[in-house]
């Protein structure tokens, strides 16, 4: 089964990652670099391109601005563990994951995906039931780092935890109520790092499989960070540990 992508960044990153793209269509008279350049990976990637009128795009997509560019697609293959713990291996480096225990905006979603992939997360856990899915609000949310992320969907978090403790990672939480700090504790990899849905947190059962609970401090009225930012917290002092130590498989910058 095929789906759309609309917009330039989305359908940029999709000729670059994993998935099967059938088709894209442009809008007559569309010009500028980012689509000549986006044209060209195309041609490159031996990808059929059709010029069409607006209103035909118009009529393929009817929620927001598809910036005169919409592509056809395979659906998000989603990825299993152990393709996230060998993509690691691949690399030289410490697993390091992300669970999202029930966050069900896409648009949240797509935010900590994005995140993720900035941070070098190998790989994204989600629920299978009561989650959001990857969908058009995700994939334009994340701005194309969806299409370089693992993400896998698990019937069962707590097994899942259990079985990743028992390979020798460690499950750390973001939990509003912990004793410690986040940038007061030595985070060790490899790890798996557990933040909570919208205003819930996490789950009791999946909180009893944390080995860490750490939690960030708030000074304001409003008590609870967007997911995506009390992701980014936790994942960015866990690469600032790594790098400050020097050990072997830390992440390296890209600039």
């Amino acid at each position: 089964m095929s789906e759309i992508l609309v917009g330039i960044n989305s359908i940029m990153e999709a000729l670059k990652g994993r998935r099967k793209i059938h088709k894209i269509y442009v809008q007559e008279g569309r010009q500028g670099k980012r689509i000549t350049d986006l044209l060209g990976l195309a041609q490159v990637k031996g990808v059929f391109v059709q010029t069409v009128e607006k209103r035909r795009l118009d009529h393929m997509y009817t929620l927001g601005n598809h910036q005169g560019i919409i592509a056809a697609v395979d659906q998000y293959p989603y990825a299993s563990v152990d393709d996230m713990l060998n993509l690691a291996g691949d690399k030289g480096q410490q697993p390091l994951l992300l669970v999202l225990d029930g966050i069900e905006d896409a648009r949240n979603l797509g935010a900590v995906i994005r995140t993720a992939e900035c941070a070098g997360v190998h790989g994204i856990i989600i629920p299978r039931h009561n989650s959001a899915e990857i969908n058009e609000y995700a994939v334009r949310s994340s701005a194309g780092a969806l299409e370089h992320m693992l993400i896998a969907r698990e019937t069962n978090l707590v097994n899942t935890l259990k079985d990743l403790k028992t390979r020798g990672m460690w499950v750390v939480g973001a939990e509003a109520h912990a004793d410690a700090y986040y940038y007061q504790a030595d985070i060790p990899l490899p790890a798996v790092v557990v933040t909570g849905g919208e205003g819930k947190g996490i789950r009791r059962l999946v909180r009893e499989q944390c080995d860490l609970l750490l939690k960030i401090p708030m000074f304001g009225v409003i008590n609870s960070l967007n997911a995506s930012v009390a992701a980014a917290l936790i994942l960015y002092e866990i690469v600032r540990q790594q790098q400050r130590s020097g050990k072997p498989g830390s992440p390296n910058p890209i600039n």
